[in-house]
């Protein structure tokens, strides 16, 4: 079998660059497609049962049955000859569907008109059940597609409104949203207050409340206030756009086990059709079982070589992975949780250590400004004024600290160049001198020259620095330095950075689970051992620059761990890239760790990596039943076709119902909570809406 993706229909994946309309015509088009399956399933199914009637009830003109038979043969064949005649038509290998047909076409040459029927019809209710399972999950998947929106209100500078398309938005433009509307670009507001549903991007089902300074994302929904906001990042690069990115990608690395399936499938195909033809040579020929003439004491050699087809065909076990992790992926991305790809979902299964960044992961990442000190005495601001123009550019979340505390006091913002970013370390640039027309005091002019501002190690061969800084007192435990230096003053700014409630329960469940549980930061000693005795973490690991980072990761893979890391900064990167699942925090992460990272907790919860992995776990388990189940089915009634005991309409139901069980089972991936209690199975749900078509 050449396509994994279903034993009945082509549902392909879309591309990376499949655009929104693109995405939502593919799904109309499963939309119909599993609705006309099932009405064909239906036709062939009633006139089967009419065949079947008039056959008892008339057998004096057997036409009568023949005929409607026949028609429930055509209905049934509709599908498998209509993709049959493509695959033939673009040279491509043949599937399970040619396998079907060639059965129906060898079940009515025998006379056995019922059996055929009964193949068609459980093969198109199967097909039907299959397409309105990828239909319910590619439509988990389009819910984001559609809330990108198309249209913007731009504001322009003597306060005019225009609508304007998303795609001619610029940085630095401002947007006017009303209630009711989607913010069509990320973006931080500037006039008004109002709340935003994030639920179809975040899995936050909570409104979060906007007002100035207040960061908005692309596709969220205004719910009351007019608001305008000025856009942060272009449409293209937008949380939203990053989102389906990351979908999309997901969707065409398939797992490792998978790509198996891949490649096994075609080649066991041909196998099967192989072992039929000689298994008839071998009963007629070598067992004197006549070739077509069946008996009721011996079944025939071609009866038992179609038998085989059918019950050999790989369908079921093909389907039993992609099927798990499409409904996997589909679920997460609804939830907040994306992956990079079904291998990521199988590695998660299997981590035995999660290491976790500090600030902004186990943190909530909003470090304020607690106390600014400077030598020489009194010159604070300066000190404040240097570090804002440094980091007034920086996402990191001790810049947006700076950042927002000088913006509190208003702060002079000074021009820099020559900016350079030192890696794990810090900032360094050129202040530029103010100009005095500007009318500033005396004091803020003295600013000028090069600026350097980081951590303390990274002034380590300065040793005029170092007897600065020992006119400071120890800084207090709990809080996080950073060190300025330039011409001519020495300053320090402390922030205070609160650990997240939500973090504890996750710590602890981990744990509960048997996974390691260590903290990775470059932060002082003192403080990450405050916040991992609040946290309940056992295990720190202080003061790593990014390099260190990575040894950390090799040191526990030594120890023979699987590692997931949790890190949201630039310098969290190489140590994503590092561990065997890299996890970033995806409302705040750097486009670096998003880079890097194989899974992507959306809104930065950190409870949604709990909800990762058991899905992870659960997906795989599920992989495995799928596969018990589909190795199983073929084993035994290979074996049992072999011995001549199987009626060719039993090796029917136990095909097609072992494909039935591996979709269903793989569906409950997508409906169910991921919790202890089992989710519902899809039968049910399916056979409401294909009763009311």
């Amino acid at each position: 079998m050449s396509d994994a993706a279903s034993h009945s229909h082509t549902h392909p994946h879309p591309g990376l660059d499949a655009a929104h309309s693109s995405q939502q015509g593919h799904h109309d088009h499963d939309h119909s497609e599993w609705r006309l399956l099932t009405a064909l399933a239906a036709a062939c199914g009633g006139l089967g049962l009419l065949g079947f009637a008039a056959a008892h009830a008339l057998p004096q003109f057997p036409w009568a049955s023949h005929a409607l038979y026949f028609a429930a043969i055509l209905a049934g064949a509709w599908d498998a000859a209509k993709d049959s005649w493509e695959n033939l038509r673009a040279r491509r290998p043949i599937d399970i569907h040619f396998l079907m047909l060639v059965v129906a076409l060898g079940a009515m040459a025998i006379g056995a008109w019922g059996e055929a029927v009964l193949l068609l019809f459980l093969f198109s209710a199967s097909g039907a059940m299959e397409g309105y399972a990828m239909d319910r999950t590619q439509s988990e998947i389009s819910a984001l597609f559609k809330s990108a929106p198309k249209i913007a209100l731009r504001i322009d500078t003597e306060g005019h409104e225009a609508e304007v398309p998303v795609d001619e938005l610029r940085l630095g433009d401002r947007v006017r949203v009303k209630p009711g509307a989607l913010f069509p670009a990320d973006g931080e507001v500037v006039a008004g207050r109002t709340s935003s549903d994030e639920s179809m991007l975040t899995g936050e089902s909570v409104p979060i409340d906007k007002g100035p300074g207040d960061a908005v994302l692309s596709g969220t929904l205004n719910l009351w206030g007019a608001v305008d906001f000025t856009v942060t990042q272009l449409p293209s690069e937008s949380t939203l756009q990053k989102v389906i990115r990351l979908i999309q990608t997901a969707q065409k690395l398939r797992a490792p086990s998978e790509r198996f399936t891949q490649k096994f499938g075609p080649g066991y195909t041909y196998g099967v059709i192989a072992a039929a033809g000689l298994l008839f040579l071998v009963w007629w020929l070598g067992f004197g079982v006549p070739a077509f003439s069946n008996t009721e004491e011996t079944r025939s050699a071609f009866y038992r070589a179609m038998t085989l087809l059918v019950v050999a065909s790989p369908c079921a076990l093909v389907l039993s992975i992609p099927s798990s992790i499409l409904a996997a992926i589909a679920w997460g991305a609804r939830h907040g949780v994306l992956f990079r790809g079904g291998a990521a979902i199988e590695r998660l299964a299997r981590v035995t250590a999660v290491a976790f960044d500090k600030t902004g992961t186990l943190t909530t990442g909003e470090l304020a400004v607690v106390g600014c000190e400077s030598i020489p005495a009194g010159r604070e601001r300066e000190v404040l004024e240097c570090a804002y123009a440094l980091e007034a550019n920086s996402q990191h979340p001790i810049a947006r600290a700076i950042v927002a505390h000088a913006k509190n006091a208003a702060l002079t913002l000074h021009e820099i160049d020559g900016f350079e970013s030192l890696t794990g370390q810090g900032v360094k640039a050129e202040i530029s001198p103010v100009d005095e027309r500007a009318g500033l005091q005396r004091e803020a002019r003295k600013i000028k020259g090069a600026a350097t501002l980081g951590r303390k190690t990274l002034f380590e061969g300065d040793a005029d620095f170092h007897d600065w800084v020992d006119q400071f007192s120890p800084a207090p435990e709990a809080t996080t330095e950073v060190w300025l230096r330039t011409e001519g003053l020495v300053g320090r700014i402390l922030l205070l950075d609160e650990a997240r409630e939500a973090s504890r329960p996750v710590l602890r469940l981990l744990r509960e689970l048997g996974l390691k549980t260590v903290m990775l930061t470059g932060d002082r000693r003192p403080a990450a051992e405050a916040v991992a005795r609040k946290l309940g973490l056992s295990e720190v690991r202080a003061a790593l620059s990014p390099e260190g980072k990575v040894a950390a990761i090799q040191t526990l893979r030594g120890e023979g761990h699987q590692i997931a890391m949790l890190g949201d900064g630039v310098n969290d990167a190489p140590s994503l890239a590092a561990a065997d699942v890299g996890v970033a925090m995806g409302a705040r992460g750097s486009d670096a760790a998003l880079e890097q990272a194989e899974l992507v907790l959306m809104h930065d919860k950190i409870e949604n990596f709990l909800a990762a992995l058991r899905l992870s776990r659960r997906a795989v388990a599920v992989i495995r039943q799928n596969l018990v189940i589909s190795l199983g089915v073929v084993g035994a009634m290979v074996v049992a076709t072999l011995l001549g005991v199987v009626p060719l309409w039993l090796g029917v139901a136990a095909h097609e119902g072992s494909t039935f069980l591996v979709v269903a089972n793989s569906l409950r991936l997508l409906f169910g909570r991921h919790k202890e209690d089992p989710p519902p199975l899809l039968f049910c749900e399916w056979w409401r809406a294909a009763s009311a078509t």
